[in-house]
């Protein structure tokens, strides 16, 4: 009777290891009010947030419940700030002290921050991050978990510190090419140090490049397009006039585009108007409503998680089927969802 058990007991493992659906890689984009906060979680649920909202409960709080009780995550396995502004940096303070955060990366802690860097900010980030964290430079990549059966899984850092890939440090921000080319005036802030990343699943592609500034875009994709056309993009600097280069989203050609803005930054018509220009593009979301402007120049309220200016903070996921094929977007509040094919 023992020996019937344990083999029925072994065929129901079986089955279950056999039969189970595949997991998908999700990534959720968090409602920080105009900062950022973006939920990676891989098929064997290792996870990633990039960026954490500005320093209030209110944004702690929501990723909080995205990572938790969303997600079902009990930790945060890795932790990124693409620069220090307080949009970006200012909420792992609070969310580390509620929710474990195992490893932290940046483009580095300046010894003398500028002065768009809030001193006491970068203090906080030490202590929480107990002097541990790792500075990521162009050209670096990140491990994740990885499964035989699973498509390739990279995470690469393709821009830091105003360099891109291939550049040496030191390299100036502006540099002329391309037919059409057409700088802005240097960027002194800490936007143009941000982080720009690329998530690759098998054939799905993601582009995140944080605050990341017209002249380092330009960068990006001449004389060598170092990104490569995409399936996703988080459009750079929640969708801001002096970023979102036509040089960058035009060589890129996302197909879907997620603008993490909030009801009063970000979402700028300039913006808006490049990426609709892109030949590929067949859907472009946004966290909120830009209120001060019109709606020809917002995406349709389908598209929008929040389309007041009070609202309760919803989400936007993607959801890349186990082959890596195909991605789902939905905006769960609104029980709305559209399904793409990648390149």
């Amino acid at each position: 009777m023992k020996h019937l058990v344990l083999s029925l007991l072994f065929v129901l493992l079986f089955s279950i290891s056999v039969f189970a659906a595949p997991r998908t890689l999700d990534i959720y984009f968090i409602d920080v009010e105009g900062g950022a906060a973006t939920l990676i979680v891989t098929p064997l649920g290792e996870s990633m947030l990039i960026d954490s909202g500005f320093p209030e409960d209110r944004d702690a709080q929501r990723i909080l419940h995205v990572a938790r009780d969303v997600a079902g995550l009990k930790q945060i396995d890795h932790y990124i700030t693409t620069h220090w502004h307080r949009d970006h940096v200012g909420g792992i303070t609070l969310l580390a002290k509620m929710f474990p955060v195992k490893n932290f990366y940046d483009h580095g802690i300046p010894a003398t921050p500028g002065s768009d860097v809030n001193p006491q900010q970068l203090a906080a980030y030490r202590t929480i991050s107990d002097n541990k964290s790792t500075a990521l430079r162009a050209g670096d990549e990140l491990k994740f978990l990885a499964d035989r059966t699973m498509p390739r899984l990279r995470f690469r850092i393709l821009a830091s510190n105003a360099v891109v890939v291939g550049e040496k440090v030191g390299e100036p921000q502006i540099k002329p090419c391309g037919d059409d080319f057409k700088p802005i005036d240097e960027d002194k802030t800490d936007n143009a140090n941000s982080l720009g990343m690329l998530l690759t699943y098998g054939p799905f592609r993601f582009f995140d490049g944080g605050d990341l500034t017209w002249n380092v875009e330009n960068k990006l994709v001449c004389p060598k397009n170092l990104v490569g056309e995409v399936d996703l993009f988080q459009v750079n600097h929640h969708g801001a006039a002096n970023s979102n280069n036509p040089a960058l989203v035009r060589a890129i050609r996302p197909r879907v585009a997620v603008i993490d803005n909030g009801p009063r930054k970000g979402g700028d018509p300039k913006s808006y108007t490049t990426l609709k220009s892109v030949r590929d593009i067949e859907a472009i979301y946004q966290l909120h409503k830009n209120v001060t402007s019109t709606w020809n120049d917002n995406t349709a309220s389908t598209y929008i998680a929040n389309d007041d200016e009070k609202c309760q903070g919803e989400f936007i996921k993607v959801s890349v089927n186990p082959n890596g094929r195909s991605y789902r977007v939905e905006i769960p509040s609104k029980n709305s969802s559209s399904n793409y094919a990648v390149r």
